[in-house]
């Protein structure tokens, strides 16, 4: 089953709650973590990842903090995926130097790498704004 990973939750619990602020306002990694009652570390790490992938800003100093610097209706599903997972890939024959040990006689790699790019297909077509805030 292709589960949702828990970096994958904590980034969009973060750019849910930061979305619902006025703009410009900042926010902590300590904020969401406490908010949410997510791990601290791990929610911490995933607003790092998204800073530098360039979705957030980060202020530094006392009373610093995280803001979404992107529009969300623009940002995909497989920006987030890749920000904060890497590249998206269902099984260990997609990745370009990681030959699974049954590839030589594997019958499958065709169909997952056309599962593999539908599915990233899905995710690109997705806007995080409309996975957050359309019902």
């Amino acid at each position: 089953m292709n589960k949702v990973n828990r970096k994958l939750e904590y980034s969009l619990m973060a750019l849910k709650h930061m979305a619902q602020k006025r703009p410009g306002e900042l926010t902590t990694a300590k904020e969401v973590a406490e908010s949410y009652r997510a791990p601290f570390d791990a929610t911490a790490r995933v607003m790092q990842l998204m800073a530098q992938s360039g979705l957030l800003k980060v202020e530094h100093g006392a009373f610093g903090g995280y803001q979404i610097t992107k529009d969300l209706t623009k940002v995909s599903m497989l920006d987030l995926l890749e920000a904060v997972q890497g590249p998206t890939q269902i099984a260990k024959c997609i990745a370009k130097n990681d030959a699974c040990e049954i590839q030589p006689v594997c019958n499958i790699m065709s169909p997952i790498s056309q599962l593999n790019s539908k599915l990233n297909d899905f995710y690109k077509n997705l806007s995080i704004n409309d996975l957050l805030f359309r019902q």
